[in-house]
């Protein structure tokens, strides 16, 4: 990389010429994470200008010129944004130029974020702080301690920007993160847990979760994660309590990649994956799709993959044999799940997601009657029912899990059973839809009228009961339906008695 090519598109040149025509005498640059991105070649989601004058006044021209929205972000720091419908940008934000370009780039947190070129002479670099050589040594370094002070979630920050380029923390700058990680308890909650999620976002969640145990910040961010380190686990797995989270966010990042490593086992073992998951195709886009704006599936399954055993510490008890158990550990563990991502304001789709995973996590190995038995339709009607949408990521995390549990001892060939079994479960789905979305045989209004009873918990009770049996295949018909409906009410009530069959009784409703 030169540091001296700045790669901007054709439609990016042409919005600076749009903001250089609007800025007048005024002084304008591009800055921070634009420029950098420009320099590393990668895609620019965004433009950061700073301008000196009225920075929001010139942002609303900027907006009424190319038809975006107007956004007011902080009036007393003259920030504001211009949101874009179309086209390669979509956001430009806009910020008042602190003093001269030189002053405004030494209060910005990080060297590869301290370059700026003038909007008028793109091509042109100023670096006082030397981003331009810590981007050729691929290294994050602070432009001052005191950017750490001024905003603490830049100890975040500085880790988040690490694993998403793939760089370096340079060394003062990793004893400076850990001699001010307890400021990070004055970040907002919703602030950590947007670094954190674009961390998880990465294809390196675990060498992010590393970075923050070596700097102390993740015993600040996640005390029910650090407390399993140096607790034991049964010989057949391969790491500590801690470490097996890690190492499952680890598996994670590998079995999630876009594409295998380059040889070796490891790419055997993911082709296997893939290969087996085929059966379920629109996977990867599933994964992709977002939970909330910003935040997606695959994020949210390493954020379970993390917390998936954060309750064995506390439930960890040696049998009458001295085996060491884990008894309740997924439940109790999707209680502490709740509780820590509502301490970090997740939403709550995303807290039932995570927790249901937690909760889940064993539950595929236990679907059949024995490890080379296959699951019953009930079962698997059981199991995509509790799951719901949660279901793919459950299944994932318990690949996940094996792989972590037996780390490099994993057997390719058992590997490749754990695939075949979870890819046998997606494609029952798959081949029978009713297996998890049974069709409705019967209504509430049909059981009220056929057995001539008021609406009350008891109509719950007798089509949830329906329900899995008509997916278990054990009733087919409306007659069935009728027919077993009055049974089990009969089994927790009063003598039998004559069904009444509603009128009109005859196809599917």
């Amino acid at each position: 990389m030169s540091a001296r090519s700045l790669s901007l598109p054709v439609g990016v040149r042409a919005l600076l010429a749009t903001s250089r025509e609007l800025l007048g005498e005024n002084e304008g640059y591009l800055v921070g994470g634009t420029v950098r991105d420009a320099l590393l070649g990668r895609p620019l989601a965004d433009l950061d200008l700073a301008v000196a004058g009225d920075a929001p006044g010139f942002a609303r021209a900027l907006a009424d010129r190319l038809g975006g929205h107007y956004v007011l972000l902080d009036a007393e720091r003259g920030t504001a944004r211009v949101a874009l419908d179309d086209g390669l940008v979509r956001v430009i934000d806009v910020a008042r130029l602190r003093g001269d370009i030189a002053n405004d780039l030494s209060l910005r947190d990080f060297t590869i974020d301290a370059i700026a070129t003038r909007i008028d002479a793109p091509d042109v670099l100023c670096d006082p702080c030397g981003g331009a050589r810590d981007l050729a040594q691929r290294t994050v370094r602070l432009v001052s301690e005191q950017a750490l002070i001024d905003d603490p979630l830049r100890l975040l920050r500085a880790v988040r920007l690490a694993v998403q380029l793939d760089f370096t923390i340079a060394p003062d700058t990793a004893n400076a993160l850990r001699r001010h990680a307890s400021e990070i308890d004055r970040a907002a909650a919703e602030r950590q847990r947007d670094e954190l999620s674009r961390c998880f976002a990465t294809p390196r969640a675990a060498q992010a979760l590393r970075l923050l145990d070596g700097v102390g910040l993740l015993e600040r961010l996640l005390p029910e994660v650090t407390a399993g380190r140096g607790v034991e686990q049964p010989k057949e797995h391969h790491w500590d309590v801690f470490d097996h989270a890690i190492e499952t966010v680890a598996a994670l990042d590998w079995m999630l990649a876009d594409g295998p490593p380059q040889a070796g086992r490891e790419a055997a073992m993911w082709r296997a994956l893939w290969d087996g998951l085929a059966v379920e195709p629109g996977l990867r886009d599933h994964l992709a799709g977002e939970t909330v704006e910003g935040r997606t599936h695959a994020a949210l399954l390493k954020t379970a993959g993390l917390l998936h055993d954060v309750a064995k510490p506390e439930t960890r008890a040696p049998d009458e044999t001295g085996r060491i158990r884990f008894f309740g550990h997924a439940e109790r563990g999707a209680e502490t799940a709740r509780r820590v991502l509502a301490r970090l304001r997740f939403g709550r789709r995303e807290v039932d997601l995570v927790a249901t995973m937690v909760e889940e996590h064993l539950r595929p190995t236990q679907l059949g009657a024995t490890d080379s038995e296959p699951p019953t339709r009930r079962a698997l009607f059981r199991f995509f029912r509790d799951t719901g949408e949660a279901a793919e990521g459950v299944l994932l995390l318990s690949l996940a899990d094996a792989l972590a549990a037996r780390g490099p001892d994993m057997p390719i060939e058992r590997w490749r059973g754990h695939v075949t079994y979870v890819a046998h479960v997606l494609a029952r789905r798959r081949e029978d839809e009713t297996i998890a979305r049974p069709e409705r045989l019967l209504t509430g209004e049909d059981v009220m009228a056929a057995l001539e009873i008021s609406p009350g918990p008891e109509i719950g009770r007798l089509l949830a009961a329906l329900e899995e049996a008509h997916a278990s295949g054990e009733v087919v018909t409306r007659e069935d339906a009728l027919a077993f409906v009055q049974h089990l009410h009969e089994e927790t009530n009063d003598a039998p008695r004559e069904l009444r069959v509603p009128a009109g009784a005859g196809g599917l409703r």
